[in-house]
């Protein structure tokens, strides 16, 4: 799977390996607003510190990240990463509530969209989130509700996961709006 972005100075391609430590870098330095540090990268990805580290030197060469040196350093996004990613720099999201198994989590969704509203016995929903779904497994039954500026609420069970873009794919059984 390759992300591209075409601009004014021409086309960039990323690898999949490079677009999942860049939805990680975001998601973090979103949840952070500060410089994240390679090592903080790898353990999310289960790579080594070094191997973030060639990657960051390359999507640096891109235009994509910024690194920061000294004690309190890392790495940081730039408008261009978000553009790439088809994710919005914003200073202050807006929360949704999320509930997973009676349990209730803040969450922030980029996105939701139906692409199978046509189909006669199933609804199904992308839903993006800002920050990493590794801790949502297929199968689980969430509902999310209350979006900012709507009251649309969404129930289902998570049919397929996508770590890398921060989606899911949910079967929707309700939607209330």
């Amino acid at each position: 799977m390759a992300t591209t972005l075409t601009d004014d100075m021409g086309r960039i391609e990323l690898t999949s390996s490079q677009h999942r430590i860049l939805t990680v870098l975001i998601n973090r330095y979103q949840a952070a607003d500060s410089p994240i540090p390679a090592k903080e990268i790898a353990a999310e990805i289960d790579r080594e510190p070094r191997t973030v580290r060639n990657q960051m030197s390359s999507l640096n060469d891109l235009g994509l990240v910024e690194g920061i040196p000294g004690p309190s350093g890392g790495y940081k996004p730039t408008n261009a990463a978000f553009d790439i990613l088809d994710r919005e720099n914003i200073d202050d999201p807006e929360t949704v509530v999320l509930a997973r198994d009676f349990d209730r989590v803040d969450a922030i969704v980029d996105e939701i969209s139906f692409p199978n509203v046509h189909h006669p016995t199933t609804c199904r929903a992308r839903i993006r989130f800002q920050q990493s779904v590794q801790e949502f497994d297929e199968g689980d039954a969430i509902a999310i509700g209350a979006m900012p500026n709507s009251e649309l609420l969404l129930a289902g069970e998570i049919e397929a996961i996508e770590t890398t873009r921060n989606q899911i794919i949910l079967n929707v059984v309700r939607v209330e709006a």
